[in-house]
């Protein structure tokens, strides 16, 4: 009878720890369940350095623990400035030390421990980092080449951050040439496909006019670096887009009034005509001296222009004839507020990464080159923009 009730109480026993342990459970998970994510997230790291000092007790079972005292360091200077914010001032004017005082315990090695301390290997994270070279923060992609339809028309544009101080742009002549028009510096005209494998340009497209004789002349004045590739009284005709000190942008229309000063362009190039004026269309070719019917009628089409902030210089390839009322209308609705017409047709030619998207139709004369980051400048060219912006003007 007695076994049978021991063994009556043994399965109540173990009932009422099972019932006990489902009831915890069901607590613990309601706990849980309605903690706060911060809660949560101490348990877990109070299970993890639990876990971290048995595995390491495991790993180190007889490692001596540090009994001496913990010392306490400070510099002369910590001392004094700990004493000096301790001071107080009698009625005398005169300073008083508070009784606060704090003990330091020299923790300095003797010379056999400096010895033994010498013959260890350093370990390389106790090497001194090497300065960083500071870096230059971009914002955006300083030159962007993309392909898109603006109102049905297909275009290629280049969007040039002109605010990037690795963004360059330039003129480049046939043949290596040194001058244009120089009949002891100039060398005709050159394929469009060598000219920019010699480039190495981010961006390379056609510029301005040129004869169609043998001389090959170029008709629009250039600056190129700061020098002058070529100048005649040209400036009195078509429109001269610039760029000043810093990359600023401007536009000038010598018959509008508009006469540049050559002495503070970096790089300059006449072209024309203009396109948009204070964010308008403004079309007068006859009025800058246009009467060619290639220049005048529907064909294929370039531009340049820039945004009203003066940040954003704009290339454009149109793919379709277009008239200089279309082309500016677009320029427009692309964002310029300033543009004028390139030279084009035949010449018309444009080449990305050194891959030719648009191949020119004759031989060139000149070409507009862009250099970034990653197609870098030419260092004569950094080293003359440098220059230019130390002269005073």
């Amino acid at each position: 009878m007695n076994g049978s009730n021991k063994k009556i109480e043994q399965i109540a026993n173990n009932i009422t720890t099972f019932v006990l342990s489902v009831i915890i459970v069901v607590v613990a998970v309601g706990f849980w369940n309605y903690s706060s994510q911060t809660f949560k997230q101490d348990c877990f790291t109070a299970v993890a350095t639990m876990l971290s000092k048995t595995l390491d007790f495991v790993a180190h079972p007889f490692a001596k623990k540090d009994s001496g005292q913990e010392h306490t360091v400070i510099s002369q200077s910590a001392q004094e400035n700990w004493e000096g914010d301790s001071a107080t001032t009698d009625n005398t004017g005169s300073k008083s030390k508070s009784t606060r005082v704090l003990h330091k315990e020299s923790t300095e090695p003797d010379q056999a421990e400096k010895a033994k301390l010498a013959s260890m290997p350093a370990p390389p994270f106790a090497s001194p980092s090497l300065p960083k070279k500071e870096k230059v923060v971009r914002h955006g992609k300083p030159v962007q080449f993309v392909r898109k339809t603006v109102s049905h028309v297909p275009v290629y544009e280049t969007i040039i951050d002109l605010h990037d101080p690795e963004t360059f742009i330039s003129i480049g002549l046939a043949n290596n040439a040194f001058l244009a028009n120089d009949k002891d510096m100039t060398h005709g005209d050159e394929g469009f496909d060598s000219l920019v494998k010699k480039s190495h340009a981010s961006v390379v497209m056609n510029g301005t006019f040129f004869s169609k004789d043998d001389q090959k002349r170029v008709m629009g004045n250039m600056v190129s670096g700061g020098r002058f590739l070529k100048y005649s009284p040209w400036e009195n005709y078509g429109t001269t887009f610039g760029l000043t000190r810093n990359n600023r942008p401007v536009m000038m229309t010598a018959r509008a009034g508009e006469l540049p000063n050559w002495s503070e362009h970096w790089f300059s190039l006449t072209c024309g005509p203009r396109l948009l004026k204070d964010g308008e269309v403004w079309i007068y070719p006859e009025k800058e001296g246009f009467a060619d019917s290639h220049v005048l009628g529907v064909g294929p089409r370039c531009a340049l222009g820039f945004n009203p902030t003066g940040d954003k210089l704009i290339l454009c390839t149109f793919m379709n004839g277009l008239s200089l009322s279309e082309e500016a209308r677009l320029m427009k609705e692309l964002g310029c507020s300033e543009a004028m017409n390139l030279d084009g047709g035949a010449s018309r030619s444009l080449a990305h990464n050194g891959s030719i998207v648009v191949p020119a139709g004759r031989p060139l004369t000149n070409v507009l080159l862009v250099y970034d980051s990653k197609n870098r400048a030419p260092q004569s060219l950094i080293n003359s923009w440098e220059t230019f912006q130390q002269i005073e003007r």
